[in-house]
């Protein structure tokens, strides 16, 4: 066995292993990836020799070690997500006009971390760090509308959990089902006025190795005389958030 396919199948576990609810047999590992058994056995005894894997044998099972959690630990403190989408930010705000924003979801808000503006722009309350209520924002709505109905139902169970800032947006679950459902359907979330007056954002989802919504990105632009250009800021926000989707490794779910 080569390095380069020892390396690929061990990573290939490691992922394998990540995903499972607990601990796994060696042979349910063998069979799921499609690896010879004494394969898996040795990968499996290499890599708790490094502590990426531990074995317990009253179970007889593998589960992940501390070391592939020191790796997640160390990811989350290189801020990843924040470095690959600024200089996308940036480009945006430059071509577009617009301010751009990285939204992710915190609950049922949506979180600001990054915000890019082309210079002479108003001042905007989506300020990093700042937490909005995700049902009223296109940012937030972007994500919402490709979680699992039950998430998203966890999160807005009933009237009383909807914030209201403008007197615009859904108002009810069955409200922000339909909304979920066609901006889905459209692949970008639109928001006029629903969370400061004066101002709309048109927002598209990245994704992550899963298919499941990382962050997105959103162009908010001041209210005019002349109607939104939502073709054209939905082609860029999607452009952008393809992109992100492709520099986290990440993919559209189908």
């Amino acid at each position: 066995m080569s390095h380069v396919p020892a390396a690929t199948r061990a990573l290939r576990l490691l992922r394998y292993l990540a995903t499972r609810p607990g601990p796994v047999a060696a042979t349910a590992i063998a069979s799921e990836l499609g690896l010879p058994r004494s394969s898996v056995y040795q990968l499996l005894e290499a890599m708790a020799e490094e502590g990426f894997v531990v074995h317990l044998p009253e179970e007889h099972r593998w589960g992940l070690g501390v070391a592939a959690f020191e790796i997640g630990s160390a990811f989350l403190r290189h801020d990843p997500l924040e470095r690959l989408a600024r200089p996308l930010l940036r480009q945006l705000a430059e071509e577009t006009g617009a301010t751009a924003h990285l939204g992710v979801l915190h609950g049922a808000d949506t979180l600001y971390l990054l915000k890019e503006h082309p210079p002479h722009t108003p001042a905007l309350v989506t300020g990093v760090g700042v937490r909005l209520p995700a049902h009223l924002t296109a940012s937030g709505r972007a994500l919402l509308a490709h979680l699992p109905r039950a998430q998203v139902r966890a999160l807005y169970p009933d009237a009383g959990h909807f914030v209201d800032r403008t007197g615009r947006g859904p108002r009810t679950p069955g409200e922000l089902r339909e909304v979920l459902t066609a901006e889905r359907r459209a692949g970008f979330s639109v928001e006029e006025g629903q969370v400061s007056e004066g101002f709309s954002s048109v927002a598209a989802a990245a994704f992550d190795h899963n298919g499941a919504p990382a962050a997105a990105i959103s162009l908010t632009v001041p209210a005019g005389d002349r109607p939104l250009p939502v073709p054209a800021l939905a082609a860029s926000a999607r452009e952008a958030a393809a992109e992100l989707t492709r520099r986290l490794g990440g993919r559209r779910p189908g």
